[in-house]
């Protein structure tokens, strides 16, 4: 099922990791996308990519139909970074926005490159010991789940991946490299928000919050 309103794009924002991407889609045939991948950068990158896209696209924020955002799980500081940006120009632009749940995003993408009933993982590391896992299978150009999103131990991950084909930086605990993509693309951020998030716009502002799946809690250093 298709949301967007006629002839009016969407901007989407994929921060959930080290990769800073944003992405003005219109269709399948035209959409205007950038990523950089550098660690802490995305304060300093993300309206700069922005801008640089509405430049490009020859359009203003007002002219948007709703603006997308990668909800998590994910890194803390990113996720932040990527709410704040969508918040302030859906705010200025009197815009709805569509949280979309990254790994969702992500396996939409996948099911591009994988052949029909193919098993994989997607998991991504929350810290030393723990890792977001979820497992999907490809059905009909599309996925399903085959197990729901949770954060496992890294002992449990490794027990629980075996045999499976991995995507995300969690593969190095398998002693395998991270295989590419590791993160969803923004362009697929935009293109699950058109075809699956029509009933998760919102312009609730204030209670729009990145998907964690768990409580960060800051620690301060001993003095």
């Amino acid at each position: 099922m298709k949301n967007l309103s006629e002839n009016k794009p969407i901007l989407a924002f994929e921060t959930s990791e080290n990769i800073c991407g944003v992405c003005i889609y219109f269709s399948d045939d035209k959409y205007f996308s950038f990523s950089v991948n550098l660690k802490h950068s995305h304060s300093e990158k993300i309206f700069e990519l922005t801008d640089f896209l509405f430049k490009n696209a020859n359009i203003k924020p007002a002219e948007l139909d709703s603006i997308a955002v990668s909800e998590g799980p994910g890194s803390f500081t990113g996720l932040r970074i990527g709410f704040s940006a969508a918040k302030g120009i859906a705010y200025g632009a009197n815009l709805p926005i569509l949280p979309v749940p990254t790994y969702e995003a992500f396996a939409l993408q996948l099911s591009t490159i994988l052949k029909e009933n193919d098993e994989f993982i997607i998991s991504n590391r929350v810290n030393k010991e723990e890792v977001y896992f979820t497992r999907f299978q490809i059905r009909g150009n599309n996925y399903i789940f085959g197990e729901d999103l949770t954060i496992l131990t890294k002992d449990l991950f490794v027990k629980k991946s075996e045999g499976f084909r991995v995507f995300g930086n969690s593969s190095v605990l398998l002693g395998k490299p991270v295989e590419y993509p590791s993160v969803p693309d923004p362009l697929f951020i935009a293109k699950w928000a058109v075809n699956f998030g029509g009933d998760r716009k919102t312009f609730d502002y204030d209670f729009l919050e990145p998907n964690y799946l768990k409580e960060f809690i800051v620690k301060e250093k001993n003095k």
